[in-house]
């Protein structure tokens, strides 16, 4: 009688792809741009955006202040209410009171 020996290089084939398999499925979940790390860096992208747009309304904000102060368009109200609080000066009329 002749026995047979049992059929080794299909289990090994199975059994690496099922490792490889596993491993890149562990990778894409996991790893360095797998889901989890997608769902962190979008939820960070969306919150530099939000400052983004809050420092664009400020640079706004002081581009039109500067425009106010500059030589071509002087808004004396600005230059006033900023010498007061910058340097401290008041009218002789007025009263200070700290």
């Amino acid at each position: 009688m002749k026995t047979s020996r049992p059929a080794i290089g299909p289990l090994f084939y199975f059994g690496t792809a099922s490792v490889l398999g596993l491993y890149f499925t562990f990778a894409a979940v996991q790893g360095d741009f797998g889901l989890f790390n997608r769902v962190q860096i979008e939820a960070e992208v969306n919150t530099l955006k939000a400052i983004k747009e809050r420092r664009d309304v400020e640079l706004a904000r002081l581009e039109i202040r500067t425009r106010r102060l500059s030589d071509d368009f002087l808004d004396l109200d600005l230059l006033d209410e900023r010498a007061r609080e910058v340097l401290g000066l008041a009218r002789p009329d007025e009263m200070v009171i700290r």
